[in-house]
């Protein structure tokens, strides 16, 4: 069976202060409320990521992951962060190909496919960002664009690399609107991006493989979303900045 993951994209929010006190928080209502074996990651800024780890200390729930990393190991490349900086910090996860880092830092299938690359050299786990924007859903092109963008980034590595990731669906139209996927269109894509990797690295390697939903994600409509048979889990990103709505949807997995 796979680990349900409900990770958190703080992206950049928050002072230091409001970072440990979130922090706090939801680690106190984990302990105090949740009771699968669900696994929490705070994804926070760079700065935060050691004082959190520090507060989390030898927690076996809850971890810590930043949110992007270099493709490159060293060099001079100012106010870039590298794989080994963020091992050396053991910090286990990364966001790579989040929309917003497609986006805004025109970050495309090859240099992740390098990031990639570098994360799982360096033992991190990455957490892969895919999925359309509103125009490519309605021209009915979002299952080629996803399969392309698994494709580029995933499909030179080995089935044991593979094995290494975590991919994250979301639909670039839900992120941050308030709209959100149906129950059945997420699992649709899933479904959809789950046969794609079956085709490449055989049915068994697939069904291994930790696929988690994101874009708009909340404690009203968790539960429907992580009770679909391909959804393990979801990145969160507003909701995951208010501890009680985070743990409610921590508890919904």
């Amino acid at each position: 069976m796979r680990q349900k993951i409900v990770a958190g994209n703080w992206k950049m929010n928050k002072t230091l202060e409001e970072a440990t006190a979130l922090a706090s928080e939801v680690m106190g209502m984990v302990a105090d409320e949740v009771r699968g074996n669900v696994k929490v990651i705070f994804c926070t800024p760079f700065p935060y990521l050691l004082p959190v780890k520090n507060l989390l200390g030898n927690n076996a729930r809850i971890a810590v992951g930043a949110q992007n990393c270099s493709e490159h190991e060293s060099g001079a490349y100012t106010g870039e962060t590298s794989a080994l900086m963020l091992k050396s910090l053991n910090v286990p996860y990364v966001i790579l190909g989040h929309s917003e880092r497609r986006q805004y830092f025109g970050e495309n299938g090859k240099l992740l496919a390098k990031k990639i690359d570098m994360a799982l050299k360096h033992t991190l786990t990455p957490i892969f960002c895919c999925g359309e924007p509103l125009e490519v859903r309605e021209k009915n092109e979002h299952e080629k664009l996803v399969k392309q963008q698994v494709e580029e980034s995933l499909f030179h590595l080995d089935a044991a690399s593979l094995q290494k990731i975590v991919i994250a669906y979301e639909p670039v139209w839900a992120i941050g609107t308030g709209k959100t996927a149906t129950a059945q269109q997420a699992q649709e894509m899933h479904a959809v991006i789950r046969k794609h990797l079956a085709s490449k690295f055989g049915q068994a390697v697939a069904d291994t493989i930790i696929i988690l939903y994101g874009g708009s994600v909340n404690a009203a409509n968790a539960k429907e979303l992580f009770s679909c048979p391909d959804v393990d889990g979801g990145l969160v990103g507003g909701a995951s900045l208010k501890s009680r709505e985070f743990t409610d949807i921590i508890k919904s997995a």
